[in-house]
């Protein structure tokens, strides 16, 4: 396939017109006789030049086949010649130019310099066969020049018009990958703010489960024993009465936490998180200590919040399960790993047929699966067997140690895993 002449679409009906002038106002003044057919016949090839030039502006943007583009070149050989021969003023010679000009566009610059070539040796051929001796005189030679010349012309117009004609094709080219990368990013764009909606999403479900829910449980856990024991155990139902209001107070500190970081434009601090978690828990009964190592800069808020939850966690069944009166909270934070560490006096992890043994409970469950999601792991030594009679003897001083470590990048470590 060829690309279709990007020639200006005015110059060969401009030049068809001045050839037609032209040997119309020769044969008008001329002093010979007037031959009818031969001008009729000089008007009809112009004619039909103009109208092989609008069928050729009528072909698709795609191009011409080879054969096609050729047979038109030919056509149009054809007919310059014709009208040269029945033109007596020689004005139509002219028409030769537009010959290479088209074959450059359609076939190239060899193509081009080809046609060129051939319709130099027309040319020649022409004034040897009719006019004797033109070497030697002056009209002729000055024509035969002034010929090459507009063929030189002519073939760097055609160069310019096929550069041309290439920055437009790859223009558009450009333009249309510029409007797919562009419709594309619009689609990458839409399709992260959805994951990012569903990030979001799951992320506050997460915290809603790991904060509110617990407490809520908590308490109505909590509640149910209190009546329960009501009658049987006064003293039971009133300290369970007691654990359903410490729970409760604690999940609207902890809503009332989230509400004030969700308007904080500073980043999670654990360290003050921690603290904050601590000053809220201690009491008369309970003795609470924080120690803190290392900078927490580096870790990103996920991590952080991982270890804040944990920390929770650890710290309700120390105080409500594990009956504990002191509780030491250590957090170091590592150039490689951040670790949290929550060691209580307590009797441990109460299990039953609820929870079982080992500390896999749904807030135990919760903890492992946010943490172990972030390349970390979570370590619990200490389990209070309820009813069991061959404890292992390292549980004699009771007691719980629950020790979360989360790796300072969380992506990589979960790619690795």
């Amino acid at each position: 396939m060829t690309a279709p002449p990007t020639v200006v679409p005015w110059i060969p009906p401009v030049l068809y017109g001045a050839v037609l002038a032209g040997g119309t106002y020769h044969t008008a003044v001329s002093d010979g006789p007037v031959h009818a057919g031969r001008t009729a016949g000089f008007t009809a090839g112009l004619l039909l030049l103009l109208a092989l030039e609008l069928a050729e502006r009528r072909r698709p943007p795609t191009g011409t086949p080879a054969r096609a583009a050729a047979a038109l070149l030919a056509a149009r050989l054809v007919l310059c010649s014709a009208v040269a021969a029945l033109d007596g003023s020689g004005v139509s010679r002219a028409l030769f130019v537009l010959v290479p000009f088209t074959a450059h566009l359609a076939f190239g610059r060899r193509a081009g310099l080809l046609c060129g070539a051939g319709c130099v040796a027309l040319l020649v051929t022409g004034y040897t066969l009719w006019v004797p001796r033109w070497w030697v005189r002056t009209e002729y030679v000055s024509d035969l020049l002034m010929f090459g010349l507009a063929l030189a012309l002519a073939g760097s117009m055609a160069a310019v018009a096929v550069r041309e004609q290439r920055s437009r094709t790859r223009l558009e080219g450009a333009l249309a990958e510029l409007a797919d990368s562009h419709e594309r990013l619009s689609a990458y764009a839409l399709r992260v703010a959805e994951l990012s909606t569903a990030d979001e999403r799951n992320r506050v479900a997460r915290e809603i489960h790991d904060s509110l829910g617990h407490h809520l449980t908590a308490v109505a856990i909590q509640l149910e024993k209190a009546e329960a024991f009501r009658a049987l155990d006064p003293q039971a139902a009133a300290e369970a009465v007691s654990d359903a209001r410490w729970s409760a107070g604690r999940a609207l500190t902890e809503v009332r936490e989230s509400v004030s970081a969700l308007r904080d434009a500073r980043p999670f601090s654990l360290t003050r998180a921690l603290a904050d978690l601590v000053r809220h828990l201690g009491d008369d009964r309970l003795t609470v200590t924080l120690h803190v190592t290392g900078d927490e800069a580096g870790y990103d808020a996920e991590s952080l919040t991982a270890l804040y939850r944990a920390a929770q966690e650890a710290l309700t069944n120390a105080h409500r399960h594990g009956r504990a009166t002191r509780i030491d909270v250590t957090a170091a934070y590592g150039e490689s790993t951040a670790r949290l560490v929550v060691a209580d006096n307590g009797r441990g992890f109460a299990t039953g047929p609820a929870e079982p043994a080992g500390g896999t409970g749904f807030g135990i469950r919760g903890m492992r699966e946010r943490v172990e999601g972030l390349g970390g792991r979570v370590d619990i030594d200490g389990t209070d067997t309820v009813g069991s009679t061959d404890a292992p003897a390292s549980r004699a001083a009771g007691g719980a140690v629950v020790t979360v470590t989360v790796p300072r990048s969380p992506l990589l470590a979960s790619g690795a895993r």
